[in-house]
């Protein structure tokens, strides 16, 4: 199956949130009369067998989730991905690898976190490469701020880990700020809070970019207390 193959199941005047064919579509603003009801981590449309959950932020073109949905099949796989023209491409990773432990939520990450995601529901959550709006301007746009970390720690379980990946330098200054004024969390690696090499994590297409261009890349992992 190609990306393009993945069709919109409905008009841009007539979006609505529904769960089809492993996309779980949450438009920004959505028109529908329909009240949404997320029917939770183990049902047909999401995931049917009973397994750990692991969610993934900012899932780009989903070459790191497919290869780890691949190799982990005994673990439930969410990817976010804003845009539809990236959640394709998922899909298409999905399908063509027969990945029914990986769903695609092609939506923007806090909202649909905070919208439907179940309190303590999720075994690990993941953020790789976000966009880190360096301009300040721009500020507003990070995904990476109080709120959004309060709801990653509503929904993970007790102990679980919440990992971020960047290569700039200054937002993973921002991410390490941001993670130690929750004292619902704490870091996995003592100052400065992050490693540059770690084993066994997997590769993305950014991460290679990045790697080419001589980037350091900052891994930074803090446990839910």
């Amino acid at each position: 199956m190609k990306p393009a193959d993945l069709k919109s199941p409905f008009r841009w005047e007539q979006r609505q949130i529904i769960i089809e064919d492993r996309v779980w579509y949450v438009p920004d603003q959505h028109l529908s009369d329909k009240q949404f009801e997320f029917p939770g981590w183990k049902h047909e449309q999401t995931f049917s067998q009973d397994q750990p959950v692991y969610v993934e932020y900012c899932s780009g073109n989903g070459a790191w989730i497919a290869d780890k949905a691949q190799q982990e099949l005994h673990c439930n796989w969410v990817a976010i991905e804003r845009k539809f023209e990236r959640a394709r491409k998922i899909w298409s990773k999905i399908k063509n690898h027969e990945l029914n432990n990986l769903l695609v939520v092609c939506g923007e990450g806090y909202k649909a976190t905070q919208s439907f995601f179940p309190s303590e529901s999720v075994d690990a959550a993941f953020i790789n490469f976000p966009d880190p709006w360096p301009k300040k301007r721009h500020a507003k746009h990070r995904i990476v701020h109080p709120a959004f970390v309060q709801e990653v720690h509503r929904i993970l379980k007790q102990g679980k880990t919440f990992t971020l990946v960047t290569d700039d330098e200054a937002y993973s200054e921002i991410m390490i700020e941001v993670m130690c004024q929750n004292p619902g969390f704490e870091s996995v690696f003592e100052a400065p809070y992050f490693v540059s090499e770690y084993s066994g994590y997997g590769s993305s297409y950014f991460e290679e970019l990045w790697r080419e261009k001589g980037k350091m890349i900052r891994y930074h992992v803090f446990r839910k207390l």
